[in-house]
């Protein structure tokens, strides 16, 4: 298995020494046909979409979490 083929799973074992439980990760989405900016749990729950990628790491540090930038 290539670093491209790991699971979202495999990645958060690999990360979790490093985490806090306060991270939101920030990653392209499409709605509606429309790029949008997604904001994620550590366990990968969507919490919500921002319009832009400036608006999705205002939102999670307006709500005490620290941005990562996902790609």
């Amino acid at each position: 298995m290539t670093d491209g083929e790991r699971t979202d799973a495999e990645g958060q074992r690999e990360y979790a020494p490093f985490l806090t439980g306060n991270e939101a990760y920030i990653r392209e989405v499409v709605v509606d046909g429309a790029v949008a900016y997604g904001i994620h749990a550590t366990d990968g729950r969507l919490l919500g979409v921002a319009p832009d990628r400036d608006i999705a790491f205002a939102a999670a540090r307006q709500h005490q979490l620290i941005p990562l930038s996902v790609h």
